[in-house]
């Protein structure tokens, strides 16, 4: 069996990893969550440590991608409406944070949010 992992995503909620991680298993994917406990025992502390991953073995990746890009939700603006690349026009972004620097990977929650096109790459600021 191989035994090296690759992380789908990150997740600030426990709650939220939980509902990718019954689908994936449900399809019979073997899911791996790592930092659970750490989250769950210190909430705070999520966006410092990057959150829970959920990881599956290497040769599960490219079904568990493609499972969790079926149900992943993407990026909203404060209006509920997806967030739309300036770039490509895709609506498939997700939050990002770049931790440039000392400041924001001691402090992450100071760092301003921006969205990571998920078709192109793009980074942008909220309007």
């Amino acid at each position: 069996m191989n035994n090296t992992f690759f992380t789908i995503a990150s997740f600030e909620f426990a709650s939220d990893v939980q509902i990718v991680k019954a689908k994936l298993e449900s399809e019979g994917i073997q899911v791996f969550l790592r930092d659970e406990n750490t989250v769950n025992s210190d909430p705070l502390i999520s966006t410092a440590i990057g959150g829970i991953k959920l990881q599956v073995y290497t040769n599960e990746k490219d079904r568990a991608l493609a499972i969790y890009n079926e149900v992943r939700a993407y990026a909203q603006d404060d209006d509920g409406l997806p967030i739309r690349c300036p770039n490509c026009k895709a609506e498939k972004s997700e939050i990002y944070y770049g931790r440039k620097g000392i400041f924001y990977k001691l402090f992450p929650f100071f760092e301003k949010r921006k969205y990571k096109c998920l078709n192109c790459g793009m980074i942008t600021k909220p309007e």
